[in-house]
């Protein structure tokens, strides 16, 4: 407004006077009605579209890839952020408004999709060790035989703070990263994707890892109220309830719903006796069945639990934890993560890690009370964020000399989570009573320390479906961690199951 006023009294000055209007009155009016000059919109930088081509089961897959920023603008019209995203699209679709469409993000808050991206569902791949661990450096890509492009159209999508996307100012980056905010802009981001590219008429997929698998489920409830109805939703390592993984004071679940995962770390590290050690998931029920009923009521009891009752509690979870007797006396029962990833393997000076607990890690000193790091982070870290570099400028040729937010950085502000435990899973239950057409995929890992299986299956059993809901719901537990793809073995089994799922989501069955 300030230039527009600026070029209005220069053209006043240069122009000749003009003669005083016969009716003030009606001059006045006249110029009170006149409409503001309106303000030229920003100029957007057109994306990136670049070609190619892989070879999928000996069948060629040819592809376009569309790298760029979506404007966020507020009602106004100013724009408030820029969401970084790579479409991919498959090429040689008659009717691409029928090609279904799925839209892909990781979580933290705080980490970028390369996750997802680049691990398992893009045509590329990191190239990691066969269980997942790090190669030796330099790394690369591969051609992922597993994508899930043969089946969907992909957009991967970056939220504010992440990646290459960026609030406009500084102070607008508090409106994103909240719970209600952060689907509010990822579900217009999504919004304005199908208006752009004219695909409000494809059938629609959601996937999100993490605290993806929050938004996800919020962005399920958030637009349906919208008009934009999924087939599919795919939860890869799910948290929707933070009441089942907070360990605050006066919240026992946790310890409740962590044990088998526990369990199944203590059996990859063959810390468990010997009649445990020779079939996990035979183990695991065991385990699920008591922790569901005696140790839970042991916990409920609190100070009341007898002497004796206290001492069963300390040997069954000794059993079940390979942890020593006194320590889960001194812990008055109750062992969060991080205290175990450090006790586990004391004894031979290593951690176990958060994300997958296969993995070890060193620490400086044996006698602190929890790890320095997450061994799974540094592993996975590097590979990703080097070829995720290189590829976008080069491959994708997108060019930036902005820092790409991997996994944190970007958020400035502390994240706001509202009052009480985060919960997006009654706006999935409101999906599901919306929408009976919506089908639901849950994929969780044995050895992921941090949404671990079991309370993803409590989080399930208490959305309060109703039973002809709850058919549309499928669940796959893999021998892997937080990224079970990372594991190779494991990324076939996803791809295996996510392929059935989205064929199954496409018959338009109740």
């Amino acid at each position: 407004m300030v230039s527009s006023l600026l070029f209005a009294l220069m053209l006043a000055q240069a122009a000749p006077p003009s003669p005083e209007p016969a009716d003030t009155k009606a001059a006045e009016a006249k110029s009170a009605d006149a409409k503001p000059a309106e303000k030229s919109p920003e100029k957007e930088e057109p994306p990136v579209v670049t070609h190619h081509e892989i070879h999928v089961s000996g069948k060629a897959l040819k592809y376009t890839v569309t790298t760029g920023l979506m404007p966020l603008r507020d009602a106004k019209g100013d724009v408030e952020a820029h969401i970084f995203f790579i479409a991919y699209t498959l090429d040689g679709v008659g009717d691409t408004s029928r090609r279904p469409l799925m839209f892909s993000f990781n979580g933290g808050p705080g980490s970028a999709s390369v996750w997802l991206h680049l691990g398992a569902i893009g045509p590329k791949r990191v190239m990691v060790l066969p269980d997942g661990r790090m190669p030796a450096p330099p790394f690369h890509l591969v051609d992922n035989e597993y994508t899930w492009l043969d089946q969907s159209d992909l957009v991967f999508i970056d939220p504010v703070g992440t990646g290459y996307s960026r609030a406009a100012k500084p102070e607008l980056g508090k409106k994103f990263w909240s719970v209600h905010g952060d689907v509010e802009s990822v579900g217009e981001f999504i919004r304005l994707y199908l208006t752009r590219y004219e695909r409000w008429t494809s059938p629609l997929f959601l996937v999100g890892e993490s605290y993806g698998t929050t938004r996800a489920a919020g962005l399920s409830g958030y637009l349906i109220e919208r008009g934009i109805a999924f087939n599919g939703i795919v939860l890869v390592s799910s948290i929707l309830n933070f009441e089942t993984v907070e360990f605050t004071r006066g919240n026992d679940l946790p310890y409740v719903l962590y044990l088998p995962s526990y369990a199944a770390t203590a059996w990859y590290h063959h810390k468990l006796a010997p009649e445990l050690q020779s079939d996990l998931l035979k183990t695991l029920k065991e385990v699920e069945a008591w922790a569901a009923t005696e140790y839970a009521a042991a916990l409920a009891k609190g100070d009341r639990l007898t002497a004796a009752e206290r001492e069963e509690t300390i040997a069954r979870l000794s059993r079940y934890t390979g942890l020593s007797k006194s320590y889960i006396d001194e812990s008055n029962l109750r062992v969060s993560i991080f205290p175990f990833t450090k006790e586990l393997l004391r004894d031979e000076k290593r951690t176990v890690g958060r994300l997958d607990s296969r993995f070890k890690g060193i620490d400086e000193s044996a006698a602190t009370a929890e790890p320095e790091y997450d061994p799974t982070i540094a592993a996975v870290r590097p590979p990703y964020t080097t070829t995720f570099n290189n590829y976008v400028r080069g491959e994708l040729g997108y060019k930036t000399d902005l820092e790409y937010y991997i996994l944190g950085g970007g958020i400035t502000t502390p994240w706001d989570w509202g009052s009480g435990f985060p919960d997006t899973s009654n706006d999935l239950r409101q999906a599901f009573a919306k929408n009976p057409y919506m089908k639901l995929y849950v994929a969780s890992g044995h050895f992921d320390l941090a949404t671990p299986y079991f309370a993803t299956q409590y989080t399930l059993a208490h959305m309060g479906l109703d039973p002809s809901q709850r058919k549309n719901i499928q669940t796959g537990e893999y021998e892997a961690g937080h990224m079970m793809y990372v594991d190779t073995s494991q990324l076939e089994k996803l791809k295996r199951e996510v392929a059935a799922f989205i064929a199954g989501a496409l018959g338009g069955e109740k």
